[in-house]
């Protein structure tokens, strides 16, 4: 079974992002969308660390050390982009203002409860940056992720064992299998990949999913 791959999967994030749209993405496997939005549609990219109207990457020895995304990787600004000060920053976040965030997670529940900043493990080191808000903020949150664990668990559950960034706050779910979102009845999968069944995906998210294809 060949699964998607990280740029696979941020170029399908990207189709999901509507033109005109205020966007944040995370810190981690997000930060790829950047480089698959589709040229045609004007989309405004936000870090928290204080830029809105950022680009993609540069390319190899383009890098502006001074321009860095809330991760500090290198990233360009677009015509009309613009900086300012991080307190501004998150009170665009916490204001409502942006339309989509997307953020990496270590586990999704059934009520779209997300769990992303701490595994809980002693020798873990939390960092939530500003995943809470965002998760609270932003008007949908995606999420982008590998379906399993490195251990074969997934990381849909019924319940999150890790402590929760935000609860009831997932969208729309995007793994390296399926796309899935979270509905008042349960977990709806929407495209899955072609090699993989509806029954293979349900035995390998360990619940009764909703098929919505």
């Amino acid at each position: 079974m060949k699964r998607l791959n990280r740029d696979q999967m941020a170029a399908r994030v990207a189709q999901d992002i509507a033109e005109g749209a205020y966007v944040n993405l995370g810190i981690g496997l997000p930060t790829l969308v950047a480089n698959h939005l589709p040229p045609d549609r004007e989309i405004f990219l936000h870090s928290e660390n204080g830029i809105l109207g950022m680009g993609r990457a540069p390319l190899p020895g383009q890098e502006d050390e001074d321009l860095i995304n809330a991760g500090k990787q290198p990233v360009t600004l677009l015509p009309g982009g613009a900086y300012f000060h991080h307190a501004d920053s998150f009170a665009m976040m916490r204001g409502g203002h942006l339309d989509i965030c997307v953020l990496g997670a270590f586990q999704v529940s059934v009520a779209g409860d997300l769990a992303n900043w701490h595994t809980g493990a002693p020798d873990a080191i939390p960092a939530v940056g500003g995943a809470m808000d965002l998760a609270i903020g932003a008007k949908q949150v995606f999420i982008m992720m590998e379906h399993l664990t490195k251990s074969g668990e997934s990381k849909l559950v019924r319940q999150c064992t890790y402590p929760l960034t935000g609860v009831r706050c997932v969208s729309r779910v995007y793994t390296d299998l399926a796309v899935i979102d979270v509905t008042p009845e349960g977990f709806a999968v929407r495209e899955i990949i072609p090699e993989l069944s509806f029954d293979a995906l349900q035995d390998m998210s360990g619940m009764d999913l909703i098929d919505r294809r």
